[in-house]
């Protein structure tokens, strides 16, 4: 059942095409495991004797448990938008489809070309991928530096790269792809690499004040140059392409149109904003040294000004403001942006200076005295 979970360890493909090959029949798999289940509570009451009547009441008795138990779980899931509730088909195929498009999942496996893996024995050792995704060593769909880009006719643009995914596997496109990736992935993505208060999104948007150019950023594969390839290879081209544009309108002085003018001053907001993006990216991007052992929310801390969507970037910005003073300083950003604090932590904090491998640092506090443990006296003779 867990093979159409994207978030699962056992994930082959989403559900829209998982039907359509290893003999998939969700159904067929929910009546099986209901027969398996009723056959254990059979075998459970017979070996403890129960009679009719108290294998009735046993019966309800389980019924009601498994309620209460499954009301407390949605009780303690219940904050905001936590909790990785199920999608529909058509946002699972597009979800998967960005992931072919990262190079996460393979897309061989929905085009025949790389057959389905068995499944594992019950007490085989958990995978480190699943088997949806993408073989190590196997070539990607498409090869990229951890950046794709919301940008039309952009050789990494995230859209037509969705789209010709879609068609390879002769699944429908959407009438459009962009507006959904621009208003709609992001949340749904957040929901669904998210239980209870640990939010993990994969996927990146650093975007623009109003949303109009978003650079999609690819958390397992984010390093200290990553941003520095953000503003050299994407925003720096689009800058020139821009001011291009923006030189050629201007030069039609009063002959433009009012389309034109229209278009003229797009052209200029988009360069501002352009301009704000790289700038801010350049300010982070020298102290910037990401750990995938920090986790995703610390290590997205520092970015938090560059996300559009208010409760992660309210999220954000509360990390940061607690990076600041010094509450995660086990953290390697923590080391990264205030060295000296956190080394002076590591003398008499042990187990911070072990998570920094600072041992050497830490100075074992001075045994206090044992005192001497004599009789009482009784006031009496011998």
């Amino acid at each position: 059942m867990d093979t159409t979970e994207e978030i699962s360890h056992a994930f082959v493909l989403p559900v829209a095409l998982r039907c359509r090959v290893g003999g998939y029949d969700l159904q067929s798999i929910e009546a099986e495991l209901e027969r398996i289940r009723s056959e254990i509570d059979l075998i459970a009451l017979d070996l403890y004797g129960f009679s009719k009547p108290g294998r009735a009441d046993a019966h309800a008795s389980n019924l009601r448990m498994m309620n209460e138990a499954g009301a407390q779980a949605s009780d303690d899931d219940g904050d905001e938008d936590e909790g990785a509730n199920p999608i529909d088909q058509t946002s699972g195929l597009l979800n998967w489809a960005v992931g072919v498009a990262f190079g996460r999942f393979d897309l061989r496996l929905a085009t025949g070309e790389r057959s389905m893996p068995p499944q594992p024995e019950p007490f085989d050792p958990l995978p480190a991928k699943s088997p949806g995704m993408l073989p190590d060593g196997a070539e990607p769909f498409h090869t990229h530096a951890g950046i794709l880009v919301d940008d039309p006719g952009h050789p990494h643009d995230l859209q037509r790269l969705v789209e010709e995914i879609l068609a390879r596997v002769d699944a429908l496109v959407p009438p459009d792809v962009r507006r959904w990736l621009q208003r709609e992935f992001f949340p749904v993505h957040l929901q669904g690499y998210s239980k209870s208060r640990r939010k993990a999104p994969i996927y990146w948007p650093l975007s623009t004040a109003s949303g109009s150019y978003t650079l999609w950023v690819y958390y397992p594969s984010l390093t200290s140059q990553t941003l520095y390839t953000a503003v050299n290879d994407f925003i720096e081209p689009r800058l020139k392409q821009v001011g291009h544009d923006a030189s050629a309108l201007r030069t039609k002085g009063s002959a433009r149109s009012r389309d034109e003018d229209r278009a003229l001053e797009a052209v200029r907001s988009l360069e501002q904003e352009l301009m704000a993006v790289r700038d801010t990216l350049l300010q982070i991007a020298p102290t910037y040294r990401p750990n995938h052992d920090d986790g995703v929310q610390i290590t997205a801390a520092p970015l938090w000004p560059l996300f559009r969507h208010k409760p992660w970037q309210k999220l954000l910005k509360d990390t940061w403001a607690k990076l600041e003073k010094g509450e995660y300083d086990w953290a390697h950003l923590a080391m990264a942006y205030w060295p000296d604090r956190v080394r002076e932590k590591c003398k008499t904090d042990k187990s911070l200076a072990i998570a920094h491998g600072l041992e050497d640092l830490y100075v074992e506090p001075a045994a206090t005295p044992k005192k001497a443990r004599g009789r009482k006296s009784t006031g009496g003779t011998l």
